[in-house]
């Protein structure tokens, strides 16, 4: 190559690739040539990350909401559904995910800040504001007494 590139990792990255293409992509030859790859929950739960960080967040938020059907009982999964909702505007559904968090683990310090974020978005200050308390309280932010 006139380029003079040594090594694949020395390729330059073009714009062009989508994050999930890739997560795809590490799997063509797993099975055997014609053979489809059938995606398991860990594998969808990596694209959705990777999607996430793309800030992809409806894709991210419908290939989430598939991987928190399938394990209802995870935290991490159900906490990102909640984020990729709240980012992408869909804030009834994000508070919905965060509700189920806090019935689950009330000691969730994240989903109670998510929470009061979430109805602050929405406009509903007050019901926010013991969302919010209570993360403060969790997270060790008190406000000094005077």
């Amino acid at each position: 190559m006139a380029d003079n590139i040594d090594s694949f990792n020395d390729y330059p990255a073009q714009d062009g690739v989508a994050p999930d293409r890739w997560a795809s992509a590490l799997h063509l030859f797993d099975n055997g040539a014609g053979v489809p790859h059938e995606e398991s929950v860990l594998e969808r739960w990596e694209r959705a990350q990777l999607l996430f960080e793309a800030r992809d967040y409806v894709s991210a938020a419908r290939l989430l909401a598939v991987v928190v059907e399938e394990v209802p009982e995870q935290t991490g999964p159900r906490l990102l559904l909640a984020r990729a909702y709240y980012h992408s505007a869909q804030l009834q559904r994000a508070e919905e995910q965060l509700r189920q968090v806090i019935d689950r683990h009330p000691v969730e310090h994240y989903a109670h800040l998510m929470l009061g974020r979430t109805l602050e978005r929405q406009g509903r200050g007050d019901e926010a504001a013991p969302w919010l308390r209570m993360a403060a309280a969790f997270s060790g932010e008190l406000p000094s007494q005077s």
